[in-house]
């Protein structure tokens, strides 16, 4: 672990001594190394000399890795429990029937029942709904599209996780927007580096996003997750490269990116939950709970 860290902390300097403003950038991208990675080598040097120490880690407990991978587990089963049971002429109210008592019967509590108000035990968010969609009466139609998001609290562990399910014949637009998540989310993921950054992340699935003509909703974005529903690190979607949080090993956290058919932008309905895409168009999303060690990113869900 010394020797990684020690090698992982000389690469800045190293490269800030050997590279020229005006040489080829070494991440590989084409541009002058001014215009890429300049500003971020010298970020991550005057760091390391303010601090005085190498880059660090996030020690955890056996118990607590253990516990993670149990509750992340649960909410996976969980979310697989939902995608053998899914089916048009159901209510969402139904799903969240489920959720509840498998969470119940797995011995688990479901993380979003009461949480600051929040009357269900998961999310179901139907077509222009982007997340936060309250179960109730509403019946699945042939050609909806609806994320179900689960998370689950297994002694004290929260598992975070969720999909968006097609339903029946649906239209391109909707096969397409699902597509387009779920790849967003797999580029995030890939993104993941020990003792890179943020930006990392954000500009892998925004660039994806962007190149399929989809836009990112940006206000909303991933978090850390582990003895609270909630922490930080919080995890934008979108960003630049080489910026933001230094990803250390040790961190859990969710990347859950909500992809729009249309504008990023959105509203909140009156019962202060439910978020919806400003021009009624489509919005699908993927997620995962990540945990970072010191040879990448396992997914725990």
């Amino acid at each position: 672990m010394v020797e990684t860290t020690s090698l992982i902390k000389n690469k800045a300097q190293e490269r800030h001594g050997k590279l020229q403003r005006n040489d080829l950038c070494w991440c590989g991208s084409g541009k002058k190394y001014k215009k890429c990675h300049l500003v971020a080598d010298k970020q991550e040097m005057d760091e390391e000399k303010e601090s005085g120490k190498p880059l660090d880690r996030i020690e955890r407990s056996s118990e607590y890795i253990e516990g993670m991978r149990k509750s992340c587990r649960l909410a996976a089963d969980t979310l697989d429990m939902v995608a053998n049971r899914i089916r048009i002429g159901i209510t969402t109210d139904t799903i969240n029937t489920w959720v509840h008592e498998y969470t119940l019967d797995h011995g688990a509590i479901p993380a979003p029942l009461n949480y600051k108000g929040f009357p269900k035990s998961t999310c179901t968010s139907l077509n222009e709904v982007i997340c936060h969609g309250i179960p109730d009466h509403t019946v699945i139609k042939e050609g909806d599209i609806i994320n179900v998001d689960i998370t689950c609290n297994l002694d004290g562990y929260f598992g975070d996780t969720s999909k968006t399910f097609l339903m029946g014949e649906c239209s391109p637009d909707a096969k397409k927007i699902t597509a387009v998540a779920e790849e967003c989310l797999k580029r995030g993921i890939q993104a993941v580096t020990p003792y890179g950054r943020m930006g990392d992340i954000g500009a892998a699935i925004q660039a994806y996003a962007h190149s399929q003509g989809c836009s990112v909703v940006e206000k909303f974005v991933g978090h850390g997750v582990g003895r609270q529903f909630h922490e930080n690190p919080q995890v934008p979607h979108f960003g630049k490269k080489g910026t933001g949080v230094r990803l250390l090993p040790g961190m859990f956290f969710t990347i859950e990116p909500m992809i729009n058919l249309g504008d990023k932008d959105l509203y909140i309905l009156e019962d202060n939950w439910t978020a919806v895409t400003i021009d009624g168009r489509l919005s699908a999303q993927f997620e995962h709970t990540i945990f970072l060690t010191e040879t990448g990113a396992e997914v725990l869900t």
